[in-house]
C-alpha cells in the first residue's frame, strides 16, 4: 500500500469518526404562520377544542410576541393551535381572560410563530384608536366566514355595533377600515349574518394589554 493511500484512509477513517462522535443533525420545527384573520383553536381538555379568530399579533417592549382573541374563546392556561398549520405544533398559551372586555391574551412561542400582517381578504399597518360609528364601512376576516364587510351603525364607549356578517368561530376576527385595525369581532344579535354584529373597539383593548407590565408597548409586528 502507497503512503498516499494510507494517508488517505486515514483521513476518511477520521472524518466518520468524527461524524459519529457529533451525533444526527436534527431539523429545525417547521415554522407557524399567523395574524389577524387567522383560526385558530384552543383545547379546552381531551379532544375539544373552541375554534375562533385572532385578531392581532405583536410585539411588548419586552420583546414577548403576543396575539389577541376573543376572552370567552378560552382561559389562562389553555393551549392555543393555528388551525391551518395545527400539525405544527402549539402556537402559545393564554395567559389572561377579561369579560368586561370579551378579550384574551396569547403568548406565543417566538421561536416558532412568523406574524403576519396580511391573512387573506385582511391587511393590518397600524391601529386606530377612534371609535367607529355611522356611516363608516368596516371590514372583518373571521376564520368561519372569511372576508365580509357592512355598515357601521354606531359605537358607544367600549363596544361598535355593525352589519358585518359573523357566526360562531368568527369571535375574535380583526375589524378594519381600510388597513387599520379599530376593534374585535365578539358577538351577534338575533341571527348569524343577518342580526348585527357587536364587537369591542381597539382602544379599550389596547389600554388592558398595557395595564399588564409585560405587555407594555405592545405594536404590530
Amino acid at each position: 500500500m502507497t503512503k498516499k493511500l494510507t494517508a488517505l484512509l486515514a483521513v476518511l477513517a477520521a472524518t466518520v469518526l468524527a461524524g459519529w462522535g457529533a451525533g444526527v443533525a436534527v431539523a429545525a420545527p417547521a415554522k407557524i404562520f399567523i395574524g389577524g384573520g387567522s383560526g385558530i383553536l384552543v383545547l379546552k381538555g381531551g379532544n375539544s377544542a373552541a375554534a375562533c379568530t385572532l385578531t392581532t399579533i405583536g410585539r411588548s417592549k419586552t420583546g414577548k410576541l403576543i396575539g389577541i382573541t376573543a376572552g370567552h374563546c378560552g382561559n389562562p392556561g389553555q393551549k392555543v393551535y393555528s388551525e391551518t398549520f395545527q400539525d405544527r405544533g402549539q402556537a402559545g398559551t393564554i395567559t389572561h381572560s377579561f369579560s368586561d372586555l370579551d378579550m384574551a391574551i396569547i403568548e406565543m412561542d417566538a421561536s416558532r410563530v412568523v406574524p403576519l400582517r396580511t391573512v387573506r381578504g385582511v391587511t393590518i399597518r397600524s391601529v386606530d384608536p377612534r371609535p367607529i360609528g355611522f356611516p363608516t364601512i368596516a371590514c372583518k376576516e373571521g376564520r368561519t366566514t372569511g372576508n365580509t364587510c357592512g355598515i357601521a351603525w354606531f359605537s358607544e364607549g367600549d363596544v361598535h355595533l355593525s352589519q358585518l356578517c359573523v357566526i360562531e368561530g368568527d369571535s375574535g376576527s380583526p375589524v378594519v377600515v381600510g388597513d387599520r385595525l379599530v376593534g374585535m369581532v365578539n358577538a351577534y344579535y338575533f341571527l348569524g349574518c343577518f342580526g348585527p354584529e357587536t364587537g369591542t373597539n381597539i382602544k379599550p383593548i389596547l389600554n388592558r394589554v398595557a395595564s399588564v407590565p409585560e405587555y407594555k408597548g405592545f405594536k404590530i409586528a
